[in-house]
């Protein structure tokens, strides 16, 4: 019986240990399959790598990083930035371009617009090596506007009214709460005046182009894919295979290997993008349109 126990003991211990920690064991079984390479090819680094810029251009610090990141990497010879925004904030815009404006000191940088490529998405876009869009794209729309809602009618048939205290003429510039007055009007022209000059400047001298001609290219003109290249907005239009093979080209790469994207942090970014978006429409701010 002892000789019998002796021989099946290293079962029973294994079936013990399992039974004892088989919640941690399970935990790493699922790690395991989740990170763990499905082949031979996701064990090598990846060299080329394509960044995704989807919806308003509102919160980017993750996009920024992502930039950074590859153009960092000695691995990654080239970064395809792939845009589908209609635009967003000025500063959020400024950051991604001047994001691209570093990373093509070091690799190769291509955009591709995958659908719309406007307003302060084309801002963000214009400091890469080349810019190719899908034909059936929208390009352009550079221009800038400050909205904001009335809603002194409104308030006054539900019994509000607005009080505040400030020191300064223009402090209570943009609010909603009445029809703004000629002089903040004219002070908000200032303001947008001068980050119009800002933005079509930066786009001549990124793309070459004539800034005295600034109505042809800019203006909020919004062009086809065609329209865009005939204007000097892009270099080439294309697919995204046609973006992925130019990238690869201009990076030297013989054997191109993408980084994957997980979709559950794709599905995130698109979440956030949206919430960004819905919290902006109730908040008056200087947007690229």
């Amino acid at each position: 019986m002892q000789f019998i126990k002796k021989i099946f003991s290293p079962i029973v211990a294994t079936i013990k240990f399992i039974q004892e920690h088989f919640k941690a064991m399970l935990f790493l079984l699922i790690l395991f399959l989740i990170f763990a390479p499905q082949s031979k090819e996701n064990l090598k680094p990846h060299n080329l790598e394509q960044i995704y810029l989807v919806g308003p251009v509102m919160e980017i610090s993750e996009v920024v990083e992502q930039i950074d990141e590859a153009a960092s990497n000695e691995f990654v010879k080239g970064i395809l930035f792939n845009v589908d925004s209609p635009g967003g904030a000025v500063a959020p815009s400024i950051e991604v371009a001047y994001a691209i404006k570093r990373a093509r000191e070091k690799k190769p940088v291509i955009v591709y617009a995958s659908g719309t490529l406007a307003s302060g998405s084309y801002y963000a876009s214009i400091w890469a090596n080349e810019i190719i869009a899908n034909p059936g794209s929208m390009v352009g729309s550079i221009g800038v506007i400050m909205q904001g809602a009335d809603v002194s009618e409104l308030m006054g048939k539900i019994g509000i009214k607005s009080q505040s205290v400030q020191a300064g003429k223009y402090k209570k510039v943009g609010a909603s709460d009445r029809e703004w007055t000629e002089y903040e009007i004219n002070e908000l022209n200032k303001v947008i005046q001068g980050t119009y000059d800002l933005f079509t400047t930066d786009v001549a001298d990124a793309r070459g182009l004539d800034i005295k001609k600034r109505d042809t290219f800019a203006n909020a003109h919004i062009f086809t894919a065609k329209q865009a290249k005939d204007v000097g907005l892009i270099d080439s239009i294309g697919v995204e295979y046609d973006a992925k093979k130019r990238l690869a080209s201009l990076s030297g790469v013989s054997e191109p290997l993408w980084n994957k994207e997980d979709r559950f942090d794709k599905f995130i970014k698109k979440l956030s993008a949206q919430t960004a978006a819905s919290i902006h429409t109730y908040f008056p701010a200087l947007v690229l349109k």
